[in-house]
């Protein structure tokens, strides 16, 4: 029996070569299946044809913008996702997307392999594989340049002896992933972790130092997810794709940063995330309004665990799921409106509501009608300290 293996496409040399060269090496029949996340570029219909042209039996592509921003970067928002405090998982929450979707194919077309592009450097290839692992353990899995040690020489050279329909010049000084959620770029120059990002790096993202007028907006949530801007009702790529374009004219999500791969080391990376971020700052004032303080506290770790799950491919995990339930409970309140000015690189917020809100004007004012007895004040001050007063006077007599 013939294997058929299930290859996530991107339409690009290294994806493309990968047909003829594993139908060669695997004698193996290849399925091709290419994702549009809202990464741009060229029309799917094109990548569809290219993926046939190379040789594949089957070509599949998708159209899951709506898919990728309602069920991954709104949880996403919901759980303030930003792995070591600032990146928000651009490339990670696109992986078990398409991982669902090759699970999907493969089951469609009888595949017994799923082959990805992924170094053995990087993260991907565990996003990849424990994902079909998690999906259908039964999948097995290919990678020609981690497993074939398949260089981007080799693979050039190979497109010209086969006569691929792909570009095969040099190849880019960078090495770049884009999605809806974000765009990131590392590699060339970058790689000497004290030289500057230069400006032609950026595509999200205008110049934050030129000047210009600011931008105010007004985001509404509905159980700590975005529904509107401006008063208008918009579906969840619709809210994202509009604050890529109103962020990024304001230079606002540009990040630069060493951070820790799941493999061990550690890598330089520069991301442009600009309606992540003006999201994320928007979702966690209004938590800050309408969550009650333990409650917010526990959150917290909640969220960094939840980011780090992702990061490390675990999004099918039992633990990231049952940590999806506590999150969702802690939204039930999230509800209001934030005011943000985007201006100068920054998404600042002027201005918060909610009908869920926890702040009582009357409790906070320091001027007339103010309602919080501070008679009680002394009395509780006196017994949150006794702990410490009472330790403090043993480490006294007994000289600690």
């Amino acid at each position: 029996m013939t294997e058929r293996v299930v290859l996530a496409y991107s339409g690009g040399l290294d994806t493309s070569v990968a047909i003829p060269f594993l139908a060669e090496k695997m004698g193996a029949e290849v399925i091709a299946v290419a994702l549009d996340c809202g990464q741009g570029g060229e029309d799917m219909e094109q990548i569809r044809q290219r993926a046939l042209d190379c040789g594949a039996v089957e070509s599949v592509v998708e159209d899951a913008k709506e898919e990728f921003a309602r069920d991954f970067c709104f949880p996403a928002i919901r759980a303030n996702a930003l792995y070591m405090d600032r990146y928000p998982l651009v490339s990670a929450l696109s992986r078990p997307l398409i991982v669902k979707h090759l699970a999907a194919a493969a089951a469609r077309f009888n595949g017994t392999y799923v082959a990805h592009g992924c170094t053995g450097k990087g993260n991907d290839q565990v996003r990849f594989e424990a994902g079909l692992m998690a999906l259908n353990p039964d999948l097995k899995c290919v990678a020609p340049a981690r497993d074939y040690a398949w260089t981007r020489d080799k693979a050039i050279a190979f497109a010209q002896e086969k006569g691929l329909p792909i570009e095969v010049s040099e190849k880019n000084p960078y090495s770049i992933d884009q999605n809806l959620w974000g765009r990131a770029v590392e590699t060339g120059f970058l790689e000497d972790i004290w030289n500057a990002p230069i400006e032609d790096l950026y595509a999200y993202t205008a110049d934050p130092a030129t000047p210009r007028e600011a931008d105010e907006l007004i985001i509404t949530f509905e159980n700590g997810v975005p529904t509107a801007i401006d008063g208008r009702p918009l579906t969840p790529f619709q809210i994202i794709d509009e604050l890529n374009k109103r962020a990024g004219a304001q230079g606002v999500g540009r990040l630069d940063m060493v951070e820790d791969r799941l493999v061990g080391i550690k890598s330089r990376e520069v991301y442009e995330a600009p309606a992540a971020i003006a999201l994320l700052a928007a979702h966690q004032e209004l938590e800050n309004v309408t969550v009650e303080r333990d409650l917010a506290r526990f959150k917290r770790s909640v969220d960094q665990r939840w980011g780090e799950l992702v990061y490390d491919g675990l999004w099918f995990s039992p633990l990231k799921t049952a940590l999806e339930s506590f999150i969702a409970e802690a939204q039930q309140h999230v509800n209001g409106d934030v005011r943000l000015t985007l201006h100068g690189g920054r998404a600042v917020v002027t201005g918060r509501r909610s009908g869920s809100s926890l702040y009582d004007y009357d409790l906070a004012t320091y001027d007339t009608g103010d309602t919080f007895d501070q008679s009680l004040a002394k009395g509780f001050v006196d017994l949150w300290s006794l702990p410490s007063k009472i330790a403090s006077v043993r480490d006294r007599r007994t000289g600690a």
